[in-house]
């Protein structure tokens, strides 16, 4: 199938890049989907296109308004989880827009608000944002959502969590109830699903693949190493290869300054990026990251979701995250638009647990290996044989321990 079978105007394909011939899967049933004027449910891997696949059936639905001048007010809205995010789908979109003359603004943290708000001053057709600018700047009653035709949640099973649920439900109160609503994400747990479901009308739910799936085309390789021999299997593993390209997912971002420490002083070009850096730091560092001036990138999860680097070769998780969902959307960073990439992950015995859960979710076997001059000598909290790795404590002596009242009391009695 071609876009033009798709019914979209001719202006929006022509805008699409070169490199775009025919649409996704994802893509084909969104915009079908989405021309229906029903709610939408959409599931599909990291990398396979969603953000075309929401974004062209928006601006098809924006472009008789762009064409009224006299149609006031915000019509189109797409919510993010990050900012990073939320400029990416902005990027992504912006050509399309101005080829339908769709007015496109993007609203998120980090930026001033001054400069957002002039921005709305020219009456945009379609806003691209975080949840958290987005609900101060209409509460300062620079946005009205209220001839809201259009709401697109992308990943949507983030913005339905805890962190963002209260905004997000004070948001929807702020918008007509007659809007078509679109869900977008690569996974969706059942208690999240159930969420969805409430703020969705009988929606028409589409998967384009097996529901928190990995692609097909990453070679997952996980080897069991242990906990402290990590920094020194990575450069190990940096050093052996020709990446240009590696980003390092990391849990904390103490953790992630230590290790940019330790792989710089090895020689290695790499930088940390994380929820503390300031905004115009993040943004040129991973521009540095793109253009490949900096060959190794230590992120925290603040990258995990919706990031696209053109052409990644590998995703290394040098821990596992502790929520299974996220382990899919960070491997999903490499491999995408139907490329091949590698993802690896290095993993100790205490994270058995988390490993277990991301088996469970993807429903892959995961088998571990051991990495090529790097023994594990670790030994598991518990072994095969349910016998504890230490002692158990003496409780009774612990208790004699508490009852003494000077240092005297310790000593036996030929020390005396």
């Amino acid at each position: 199938m071609t876009f033009s079978e798709l019914a979209l105007n001719p202006a929006l394909i022509a805008s699409l890049p070169s490199s775009i011939n025919t649409p996704t899967r994802i893509q084909e049933l969104a915009i079908t989907a989405t021309s229906t004027k029903k709610d939408v449910l959409a599931l599909a891997q990291t990398g396979s296109g969603k953000t075309l696949a929401f974004g062209l059936p928006l601006l098809q639905q924006l472009i008789c308004h762009s064409k009224d001048e006299s149609e006031l007010g915000v019509k189109g809205l797409v919510i993010v989880p990050t900012r990073e995010l939320a400029v990416q789908v902005s990027d992504s979109l912006q050509k399309s827009a101005q080829a339908v003359s769709v007015r496109l603004v993007t609203l998120c943290g980090g930026m001033p608000q001054e400069e957002q708000i002039a921005q709305m001053d020219r009456n945009p057709h379609l806003i691209v944002a975080t949840p958290g600018r987005l609900l101060d700047l209409v509460k300062q009653k620079h946005v009205d959502l209220s001839s809201l035709t259009q709401l697109v949640l992308d990943e949507a099973d983030r913005l339905l969590d805890m962190g963002f649920w209260p905004d997000i439900q004070t948001l929807l109160g702020l918008m007509p109830v007659s809007r078509q609503t679109s869900l977008f994400s690569a996974t969706l747990p059942d208690n999240l699903r159930s969420l969805a479901m409430e703020i969705l009308d009988e929606p028409l739910q589409l998967e384009a693949h097996t529901a928190n799936s990995v692609v097909e085309e990453i070679n997952e390789q996980l080897y069991l190493v242990n906990k402290g021999s990590k920094t020194q299997a990575l450069l190990s593993l940096i050093k052996q290869s020709a990446w240009k390209q590696v980003l390092v997912f990391i849990g904390a971002r103490d953790n992630a300054d230590n290790l940019t420490k330790k792989l710089a002083k090895a020689g290695i070009s790499v930088a940390a990026l994380h929820g503390n850096k300031d905004q115009a730091v993040r943004e040129q560092t991973l521009d540095d990251f793109k253009s490949t001036k900096i060959q190794v990138l230590i992120a925290t999860d603040v990258l995990a979701r919706g990031i696209h680097v053109e052409a990644l070769p590998v995703v290394i998780n040098f821990d596992l995250p502790l929520s299974a969902p996220v382990y899919v959307h960070r491997v999903g960073r490499t491999a995408r638009a139907g490329q091949s990439g590698l993802a690896i992950s290095l993993v100790c015995h205490g994270e058995s647990e988390a490993l277990n859960a991301i088996r469970s979710l993807t429903k892959r076997e995961l088998s571990l290996s051991e990495l090529d001059g790097f023994p594990v000598t670790d030994k598991p909290t518990t072994s095969n044989s349910g016998e504890r790795k230490r002692a158990p404590r003496d409780k009774q002596a612990n208790r004699r321990s508490a009852k003494k009242r000077s240092i005297k009391q310790f000593k036996s009695k030929t020390d005396r």
